[in-house]
């Protein structure tokens, strides 16, 4: 029997003797409980009962309970679970417009990267996924990511010569390590941490709390804070559960979820000075390179998107909302 053959039998094991009269909608996520995320759809769940009058529940299972990003994403598309929170950079393997946010230094500065997402863009690449059984619901911040490393720090692109970094099953982010010098290669998250420790890969990228809750600084002891992708976790629901709430139902599950991502930006600034202060007390040495020598070298991937009108058009929007 294959994993998501024993997932699915979990969940329909996990319905049985539910409280009459209520729904509740299963939202699983591979984040530890400590992450603002998590917390964010704690607080989530507790204002769409207050909002519903308890007609409308939330239960989640944290920490790859129920699979990975991509196999979470796979069970909301045949209806086996409602909800997840899966990172763009995997998203777009299922929504392809959405290799947009994985290109190295599309925003200008995190205020930048709100308006967009916010705003009309954001809101129509939420709508992108629908064809593909998944439905966007909000941005949760995931911050900046940059790189960390075992054997040297980095400094300068030309640190990345020759090193294999770990990157999410994302085209976009092989094409990024790839223009820095670097040999990209994709692994699980759930499997990065054992990676670091046999040599598989020399390091990886991603954001502060991340690099803390993994306690992949105990392997890792360079952070290289160059901050070249601004990739955004993005709360998803099954076409298949959405169609099945009432307009009601729909409107309360919105309106929490626009809540929590107000109250998960604040805690997401907490939480990345807190792990920047942690890693530093546990002997990782936090680099903070000249990002332009960086950015100075993504200009051919960029160009690349000439060749597709679409894209290139919206990169240009992107850029240009003010």
């Amino acid at each position: 029997m294959n994993k998501i053959a024993v997932i699915v039998i979990t969940l329909l094991c996990l319905s049985c003797g539910k409280e009459e009269g209520s729904k509740t909608l299963k939202l699983a996520h591979g984040l530890d409980v400590n992450h603002s995320v998590h917390k964010a759809m704690v607080l989530l769940g507790e204002d769409l009962v207050e909002r519903s009058g308890g007609k409308l529940k939330l239960e989640i299972y944290p920490s790859q309970q129920l699979g990975s990003e991509r196999q979470c994403v796979e069970l909301l598309q045949v209806g086996s679970l409602d909800m997840t929170k899966v990172s763009v950079g995997v998203l777009e393997n299922f929504s392809p417009k959405l290799k947009v946010f994985g290109l190295p230094y599309l925003f200008r500065d995190r205020e930048h990267s709100f308006r967009v997402l916010d705003g009309p863009i954001g809101k129509e690449l939420l709508t992108e996924s629908e064809k593909y059984l998944l439905k966007g619901i909000a941005y949760y911040d995931a911050g900046s990511r940059s790189f960390y490393t075992k054997s040297k720090p980095v400094h300068t692109p030309q640190d990345l010569e020759g090193m294999k970094i770990r990157v999410m099953e994302s085209i976009t982010a092989m094409d990024m390590v790839k223009s820095f010098g670097g040999a990209a290669t994709p692994i699980s998250w759930g499997e990065l941490y054992t990676s670091l420790q046999q040599g598989v890969v020399d390091g990886a990228e991603n954001n502060p709390p991340s690099f803390y809750l993994s306690r992949h600084y105990e392997v890792c002891k360079y952070y290289s804070l160059d901050e070249h992708t601004a990739l955004p976790d993005v709360l998803i629901i099954g076409t298949k559960t959405w169609d099945r709430l009432t307009e009601q139902e729909q409107e309360w599950l919105r309106a929490s979820a626009d809540k929590s991502v107000k109250i998960q930006r604040k805690l997401w600034m907490e939480s990345e000075k807190e792990a920047l202060e942690a890693v530093q007390k546990e002997g990782v040495e936090i680099i903070t390179p000249d990002k332009t020598l960086f950015s100075d070298m993504v200009g051919e991937l960029y160009e690349s998107y000439k060749e597709n009108p679409e894209m290139y058009s919206l990169i240009d929007r992107i850029q240009n909302t003010k």
